[in-house]
């Protein structure tokens, strides 16, 4: 009877769920532990001018960020909370996290602004660029969206884009989504325990 079915339904529907919630993560932000995307990072310099990719950057945890230096709030508020995330860590543990923050705003964004921009926040953060097709790629690698639009009346443009992070654990495997204005207590949280967990 289509009632017994329904019935069947929910019970595997929060079976599933219950199963869910008991997942040893421990994590607060989103658990994205074998997602299909977020694989690989390439085709992008550093501001000191160093071809990256995600390789690189094997034995840490890798927080990865796309944005542009002249955003006026998301941006500057999240490498905030990074680095004052990063204070909140023991110290060999913030030791092992690398903060990668990819301008969606190659036309702007020069390497010098990067390298001023992300450092200014903590002298460990790397600012990536690269042409607007390898960063186009990269965002679509990570499912990321951005779009320009000027303002009435603005004689300059703003961008539109994603603003979580996404965190990589030290065997290059996508891991969380920390959605914007996550706190930085939380953030610590995360990592210290991924890490903790050997990744």
């Amino acid at each position: 009877m289509p009632w017994r079915a329904l019935l069947l339904a929910l019970v595997l529907a929060l079976a599933w769920g219950c199963e869910r919630a008991a997942a040893p993560a421990g994590y607060r932000g989103t658990d994205i532990t074998g997602a299909d995307f977020g694989r690989r990072l390439e085709g992008l310099r550093d501001h000191d001018g160093r071809p990256r990719r995600l390789e690189d950057f094997r034995g840490k945890a890798v927080v990865l960020f796309f944005g542009y230096t002249h955003c006026p709030d998301v941006c500057p508020t999240t490498l905030s909370d990074l680095a004052q995330a990063l204070k909140l860590m023991p110290p060999e543990l913030a030791a092992r996290v690398q903060v990668l923050f990819v301008t969606v705003d190659p036309e702007r964004d020069t390497p010098e602004l990067l390298k001023g921009f992300v450092t200014y926040f903590h002298p460990s953060f790397l600012g990536l660029h690269g042409s607007p097709e390898a960063v186009a790629q990269a965002a679509r690698e990570f499912k990321v969206s951005y779009r320009r639009h000027v303002e009435p009346g603005a004689s300059d443009y703003l961008i539109d884009h994603t603003a979580g992070s996404f965190v990589i654990d030290p065997a290059g495997r996508l891991r969380l989504y920390l959605p914007y204005a996550h706190p930085p207590q939380d953030i610590a949280h995360d990592l210290t325990t991924l890490l903790r967990a050997g990744g």
